[in-house]
């Protein structure tokens, strides 16, 4: 027999986070958050996401064993912008399709109770969370920004009536495959054309005035596409104080114009992911030291964010911020980079990349089901 139980206390929060931990146990693939960044991602006192978005946790029990976990997600963004969704995320199960229809019966009630149309998942909270399901490229690393599952997943929501809502896809290419004259010869023409110029940082504090622009930007820059909500001012101050202090600001690049507004940006970050396989969940005593190692010995980089201003789509404006990150890179002696999920129908994104010649590795998908 499988119960399900709302989660309630602190202990049942970190039994929640921890579940994949054993389940993924012995895989080679699969990344693991760190524990404590997951418990404040779910502390309405510190994640400014709760003023607009909330959520309820459950976990499935069988034979009193944890053997599934699931987050309902009602985003008031969503429903401002007239989408009338309840997204599900942290969604983990063993195979076992009556454990899957038994946590997703738990998101399809609370959608009904709110009035909603539809469920949507697996994604988090917003365009910067982790989402979709993979589908393909089971046998590579995961990523610390990204869910791992494994492929009777796939199975169980097709068994359950769900139909893909939205198709992703992950690329990498060798930093050889970057061609730096042709980046060199295209951004000094784009520079003058535009009067524009790049901005370069050694220390973080000189970046920070520029960040709430960037976010500004990146609001304006993935409007249009059909999964986006928009990071709001208290989450912007949330991100800056938590993540941009923790990146190499040698690996974020911005583009302004001549009166200082900013038209492009880009965020680039180190692969934690072999860091975070070591650190086990667990920043002390030796996960932090991991993770710094893994700061400073980057062979291999994700391009997390990039974006573009619409009016400047298609104007060579990333031949700039690539012709900056390739003198960056090549200093820190990078051999592989990745990009993180895109979705596939995202053209703006196809073009940036075009040159360099990438090879897609894995494809994810979100799904979606009626409300019954």
């Amino acid at each position: 027999m499988i119960t399900i139980k709302e989660v309630h206390s602190k202990k049942e929060l970190k039994a929640f986070i921890k579940f994949p931990f054993a389940l993924y146990k012995g895989s080679p693939y699969w990344v693991p958050p760190i524990i404590s960044e997951e418990m404040e991602a779910f502390d309405k006192t510190k994640n400014p996401i709760f003023q607009d978005a909330d959520a309820q946790l459950f976990l499935a029990y069988k034979d009193n064993k944890i053997v599934g976990r699931i987050a309902a997600i009602v985003n008031k963004l969503d429903l401002n912008k007239g989408v009338n969704k309840i997204r599900f995320g942290w969604f983990d199960t063993i195979d076992d399709i009556e454990v899957t229809k038994a946590l997703l019966n738990q998101v399809n009630d609370i959608g009904k109770a709110n009035k909603l149309e539809y469920m949507e998942g697996p994604m988090g909270f917003s365009n910067l969370d982790k989402v979709g399901v993979l589908t393909e490229g089971y046998d590579h690393i995961g990523s610390m920004v990204t869910w791992y599952n494994y492929p009777y997943y796939v199975t169980h929501l097709e068994q359950l009536g769900f139909t893909i809502e939205k198709e992703y896809q992950e690329n990498k290419f060798p930093f050889k495959n970057v061609n730096p004259d042709f980046f060199l010869r295209i951004q000094n023409l784009i520079k003058e054309r535009y009067k524009l110029k790049p901005l370069n940082f050694k220390k973080s504090e000189d970046l920070m005035p520029y960040v709430d622009q960037m976010f500004d930007l990146f609001n304006k820059s993935y409007a249009d596409l059909s999964t986006f909500v928009e990071i709001t001012d208290l989450q912007k101050a949330y991100f800056k104080k938590k993540f941009i202090s923790f990146i190499n600001p040698e690996f974020i690049k911005f583009v302004v114009d001549q009166n200082n507004n900013m038209v492009a940006f880009a965020v680039v970050m180190p692969s934690f992911a072999e860091a975070l396989q070591k650190a086990k969940g667990k920043l002390f005593p030796f996960g932090f030291m991991h993770l710094l190692k893994a700061k400073k010995d980057c062979e291999t980089v994700s391009f997390y964010l990039i974006g573009v201003a619409p009016e400047y789509h298609n104007k060579g404006v990333t031949a700039i911020i690539f012709n900056e990150f390739y003198e960056t890179l090549k200093r820190y002696n990078v051999k592989n980079c990745i990009r993180t999920p895109e979705l596939e129908n995202n053209l703006a994104s196809v073009q940036i990349w075009k040159h360099v010649n990438s090879k897609t590795y894995k494809r994810r998908k979100t799904y979606k089901k009626a409300l019954y």
